[in-house]
Formats: structure tokens, C-alpha cells, sequence
């Protein structure tokens, strides 16, 4: 099955064969869209990727988030969902002096970290593990969190193909945050643009050809 946009209520295929995955539902042998978004099929399992609507966290998600609040067991960190994140100091991996919270992390620093655990009282942060933590450097900007799978594209290999292309590092955060360091504003700048054209083009068949095509016409 060919990738296409569907709507809610649209069916996307028919047959007993096929499982409905995120975002669907089987009725009378038909599976179902519940979300405007990219209908696609992987080993007879029919999902759906919304192209609108706000970030769902999930346990394992990395997000890109701004510290707004502090208190002396750790910090408050806006990630653009529903649920407030926390990131506590026993999710730091150095030593915290409750004293002097602001000197690991104060109010509207830029961080990176992982969703480790969610429960009734929000959502849990943590820096543990390597790459993650404070960002001083680099531009950061926002697309739809449900552009994200497109832009990173199967097995990574639209973001490679960015990467690659501009020499940048690139780290997309599932809330739809992309921070991207490179060696000149302008390869920066170069990446940030064929990251837009891909998120602006997500509903496209053939994108990879697209984006190559892109590259090529923009390069300076």
C-alpha cells in the first residue's frame, strides 16, 4: 500500500488480512482513519501519522524543552505538552548542591533530555545518558510534532540525507523542537530550510527525490 493522506472516517484499505495500528480502527473488515495524517502499512499493520495536533509525550521520547521554574529537588521544564516535566537532581549526572540549583541549570536555559517515566503527576526527565543535557549553542526552531517521523524518515535516512548534505548536527526532539549545530550560520541556516521543506512537503509521495532535488537547487 502506497503512503496517502486520509481523513477521519476515511477508509484506508479493506480485508481481514490487516491489523489497525495508531491513529485507526477495524469496523465490518475495513480499517479506519481517527486522525487527519499519512496512512501507511508496515508488515500488514495499518497506522496512521497525524499531520496536526499537539505533542503526546511518550516514556523514551528525547524532547528539546526550556527550564521555567526551579525548586530544590530539581526543575520545572516546559516541553510543549498537556502535562508538566520535571526533571529532577537525581537525574543529573553530577553532583547538585541544593544551594545552588541555578549553576547547573536557571530559569529559560535550553536543555535536551529523555522521557524516562510518566505517571499522574507528570512527566519524569533525565540527562543520564550521553548527548543529553544544557544546549549553549546553535539555532533551535519548531516544527509540528507530527512531522517528526517524516522528517527523521525510515531508519533515519531523510535526517541523513540533511546531515550529510550541510554538514550539520542535528538533534530533533519528538515534541517537534530541532536544534541544528553547524559550521557556519549559513549551513545552519541551509539545514533548517530543507528540514521546513520536508515537514511542509510530508503529505508527498517520492520525497526523498524531492528533497535531493531541493538540496541541489539551494545549495550556495
Amino acid at each position: 500500500m502506497e503512503r496517502k493522506v486520509v481523513i477521519p472516517g476515511e477508509v484506508i484499505i479493506e480485508g481481514e488480512d490487516y491489523l489497525p495500528g495508531e491513529h485507526t480502527e477495524k469496523r465490518n473488515g475495513q480499517i479506519i482513519s481517527i486522525r487527519y495524517g499519512l496512512a501507511e502499512e508496515q508488515n500488514n499493520l495499518i497506522k496512521v501519522i497525524p499531520l496536526s495536533g499537539v505533542y503526546s509525550p511518550r516514556r523514551g521520547n528525547v524532547v528539546i524543552g526550556k527550564v521555567e521554574n526551579i525548586n530544590s529537588n530539581g526543575w520545572f521544564v516546559d516541553i510543549g505538552s498537556a502535562d508538566s516535566a520535571f526533571l529532577s537532581i537525581n537525574e543529573v549526572p553530577r553532583y547538585v548542591n541544593k544551594d545552588a540549583m541555578e549553576e547547573v541549570f536557571k530559569i529559560e536555559d535550553i536543555l535536551i533530555a529523555k522521557i524516562w517515566s510518566i505517571g499522574k503527576r507528570g512527566i519524569d526527565l533525565s540527562i543520564k545518558l550521553r548527548g543529553l543535557g544544557k544546549i549553549d549553542e546553535g539555532i533551535i526552531f519548531k516544527v509540528n510534532p507530527h512531522k517528526v517521523p517524516r522528517i527523521i524518515g525510515k531508519e533515519g535516512s531523510m535526517i541523513k540525507i540533511i546531515k550529510d548534505e550541510t554538514g550539520c548536527d542535528i538533534n530533533i526532539g519528538q515534541n517537534g523542537l530541532i536544534l541544528i549545530k553547524g559550521p557556519t550560520i549559513d549551513s545552519e541556516l541551509y539545514a533548517k530550510n530543507a528540514i521546513n521543506f520536508v515537514a511542509e512537503k510530508s503529505f508527498v509521495n517520492g520525497l526523498t527525490e524531492e528533497l535531493t532535488k531541493w538540496l541541489k537547487e539551494n545549495k550556495k
